[in-house]
């Protein structure tokens, strides 16, 4: 079975405001090899120049390139006009398959959205718990995989988290991944209103211990193929081969899809 975690920081911050800017990966990877896992999406941490924090993310991935997949940080406010710019760098120079963006920095952007749909990628999105505006995106960029971490609220705000799971079953392009999920029926709603194909496992390493977070889905008691699915086979669905800007502009691409709910 093929077990991708979704959801790893890495890298060192440069503002010293949390356990967030010293990460490392040792610890995680001793506890990710011993449950199992096989795979990574690595991003940054929060750094104050995303340019120079992904061409890190990028030289540890290209230590071990069959063990990391890489998502590049993206900040909304600061990175307004040259978004283009560093996901060109990222795609075509650093080969990363994602972006990843956080509403501490600032809000989800039309800029990021648009430059995602060129270029074919994900995009993992941490609203914070503030979800009103997930709708509004998944419909004007049908062609985009909105992954939305924590369902929703990684500080356990279960309403934000009960209007993610209605936004699972409703729009196609729009996921969750599972990291740090602490009410577990909100999981086993999720499964069962959206299906195990809008659920993503992810560990959001190295601080949450990943066979904990894997331990939650293997307790849902899924049919191995509902089960696959939470563990990898949707997110490498969606991953696919990234393409270039000139490929894109001339691609008709459908829009993102996931199977009927159970």
């Amino acid at each position: 079975m093929t077990i991708v975690d979704a959801h790893c920081h890495v890298g060192r911050g440069d503002a010293l405001t949390g356990p967030w800017d010293v990460g490392r990966l040792d610890g995680y990877l001793r506890r990710a090899d011993a449950t199992g896992i096989t795979r990574t999406v690595l991003f940054s941490v929060f750094h104050g120049d995303y340019l120079i924090a992904n061409r890190a993310v990028a030289r540890v991935v290209a230590g071990r390139p069959d063990r990391f997949i890489g998502f590049a940080f993206v900040h909304a406010a600061r990175d307004a006009g040259r978004v283009a710019e560093l996901v060109h760098e990222s795609v075509n120079q650093l080969g990363f398959r994602g972006l990843k963006v956080h509403r501490h920095d600032a809000a989800l952007t039309p800029e990021i959205a648009q430059v995602a749909d060129r270029y074919g990628l994900p995009v993992l999105y941490d609203p914070m718990g503030q979800v009103a505006t997930l709708e509004l995106f998944a419909a004007e960029f049908p062609r985009v995989a909105f992954i939305v971490p924590h369902l929703g609220s990684f500080a356990d705000d279960w309403a934000a988290q009960r209007v993610v799971i209605d936004l699972l079953t409703r729009l196609p392009n729009v996921y969750a991944d599972t990291s740090g999920v602490r009410r577990f029926d909100l999981l086993v709603e999720a499964v069962q209103r959206a299906g195990p194909d809008k659920l993503i496992f992810g560990s959001d390493g190295p601080w949450l211990h990943p066979g904990l977070e894997l331990a939650k889905i293997k307790a849902l008691g899924l049919p191995p193929q509902d089960e696959q699915a939470i563990l990898g086979g949707t997110l490498l669905t969606l991953l696919g081969p990234a393409i270039s800007p000139r490929s894109a502009a001339g691609a008709e691409r459908p829009a993102a899809t996931a199977r009927p709910g159970r």
